[in-house]
């Protein structure tokens, strides 16, 4: 069974369920360190082309937790985050985040160092992606000559966000605002990418998500939600890259690749099927490995 949002969670009361991740708010009108708070609990649930999956991944909501909390710490000198404490319930603690509550901006910032996905498949019908003109020639998993950002506008829960363009974002954002999400998110890409190079780790492509402080006259963007984990990355290992082929992954391209192969036999039109041990098994590996590899710590079964 997938894991649902943990009820009665005494001072909270839950508002929203995402794919992953179930949002609480204080049960009476609380702030902590002077900020407006929201409770982010990231579940075991794992989802594959807009869908979420029948069988969660044991442990892999702490793992994002830990990963998103060690990435914020490294890179608190690019750009502001959300986070305020871990100071939370004892049922969801290890999974969960104290966060400042935010106006979050309608807007998947996606970065791409390298084509892959989605993006490989617009590339080849449009030679361009989100409306970037690319190279002629680009191969699966090629190194693009500089990381570009390639919007997406958010979908509900079950759709597919859509790529849009630059144009697109400053239509929705307004054009000061669309520069600054395409800025930050190149540089937190950049950093990032530098980070995990010296793990022998390839940041393939993320995505980030911000958000605005609610108070009058507030502007500057807050980085929210998680960050560069299995769930929103493509990580490959340096040491067996070779581009002109699918990359062995450190991220949930293993379970993509299981759906769409013969054994699992979903026509992605049906709900999809459970998931077998060796496969929600072989995830688990790959999301306690990606950890262990970047932040260079032993992750707590």
């Amino acid at each position: 069974m997938n894991q649902s949002p943990t009820k009665n969670l005494r001072g909270w009361t839950h508002v929203k369920s995402g794919k992953v991740r179930d949002l609480y708010v204080p049960t009476e009108l609380t702030t902590h360190s002077g900020r407006d708070t929201v409770l982010i609990v990231a579940s075991d649930r794992i989802s594959a082309f807009d869908h979420v999956l029948p069988t969660p991944i044991p442990g892999k909501g702490r793992i994002l937790t830990s990963m998103t909390m060690w990435w914020f710490d490294q890179l608190n000198d690019v750009t502001q985050n959300h986070f305020v404490s871990v100071d939370v319930p004892d049922e969801v603690k290890g999974r969960a985040m104290l966060t400042e509550r935010l106006q979050m901006v309608p807007v998947e910032c996606v970065v791409r160092g390298y084509i892959s996905g989605s993006a490989l498949a617009e590339y080849r019908e449009t030679g361009s992606i989100c409306g970037i003109a690319l190279p002629e020639g680009l191969r699966e998993g090629d190194e693009l000559p500089e990381p570009i950002f390639t919007p997406a506008a958010k979908a509900d829960v079950g759709d597919h966000d859509v790529n849009i363009t630059f144009e697109q974002v400053e239509e929705i954002t307004g054009k000061d605002l669309a520069r600054s999400l395409r800025s930050i998110s190149l540089a937190l890409y950049n950093r990032a990418r530098e980070i995990a190079a010296k793990q022998g780790i390839i940041l393939a492509d993320t995505k980030f998500e911000f958000g605005r402080r609610l108070q009058p006259g507030e502007t500057d963007l807050v980085l929210a939600d998680e960050i560069l984990t299995p769930d929103s990355s493509r990580f490959w290992d340096a040491a067996t890259y070779e581009p002109g082929k699918a990359q062995p992954s450190l991220d949930k391209q293993y379970i993509r690749d299981w759906l769409t192969s013969d054994e699992s036999g979903w026509d992605r039109v049906s709900a999809p099927p459970e998931l077998p041990a060796h496969v929600v098994e072989k995830t688990q590996e790959r999301y306690i490995h990606a950890y262990e590899r970047l932040t260079g710590q032993t992750w707590g079964r």
